[in-house]
């Protein structure tokens, strides 16, 4: 038998980290879990309408350190970093600690897999053909230097009555080889008919430690 596991999973610890960097004792680690879920519901209510982000929480003494990836940090920070000392505020009552909000820019947002997501499920969601969409973004990632990518699509596709999946790839994804430097996204798309799910994995180079 063969069984399905996440390529972020799977690379912990050797080339890829937890979203998620602390360490707590029995009596306190529930409560800093329910922190860190809280923080991360509070976030996607407050950035729902920035696109493609992704965070990253720490934690240093009586610090809880936010880390937010996004495409346009801009929106996030808002004029005279207004927004962001808003967001830390926020985010500090809901911690009960207190939140510092580091706002870090992708550099390179089509070799990252929910940039990639983003951008198919945008023009799915606006009538383009899912087939264009998705060798379109295969394209740009294949120009940016990535390796290898691999798209694949599923449900009620074209409004078909029966559902199926299509898988779109350039090259061979190495999912076994551990040095592999994979990004992987598995969500789905709203359209206005129905829901159809998305998952995407891009290998970027190999990365070798000692």
């Amino acid at each position: 038998m063969w069984h399905k596991v996440s390529p972020i999973s799977f690379r912990i610890p050797y080339i890829k980290n937890w979203v998620s960097t602390w360490y707590a004792d029995k009596d306190n680690y529930s409560t800093i879990l329910k922190a860190d879920h809280q923080i991360r519901s509070a976030l996607k209510t407050e950035l729902k309408d920035i696109p493609a982000w992704d965070t990253h929480i720490s934690r240093l003494e009586n610090t809880v350190v936010v880390d937010i990836f996004t495409i346009k940090p801009a929106l996030v920070l808002g004029k005279d970093n207004e927004n962001l000392e808003a967001l830390e505020k926020k985010l500090s009552k809901i911690a009960k600690e207190t939140v510092k909000v580091n706002v870090k820019e992708i550099k390179k947002p089509d070799l990252v897999a929910k940039v990639v997501w983003f951008n198919v499920v945008n023009q799915i969601e606006k009538r383009m053909p899912y087939k264009r969409a998705i060798k379109q973004a295969i394209q740009r990632s294949m120009e940016k230097w990535a390796k290898w990518v691999k798209i694949k699509i599923g449900w009620r596709l074209n409004w078909a009555e029966i559902a199926r999946k299509e898988t779109f790839k350039e090259g061979n994804i190495p999912t076994q080889t551990i040095r592999a430097d994979l990004d992987y996204c598995s969500l789905r798309a709203e359209t206005v008919y129905w829901t159809l799910w998305i998952k995407i994995w891009i290998y970027k180079w190999d990365i070798y430690k000692k």
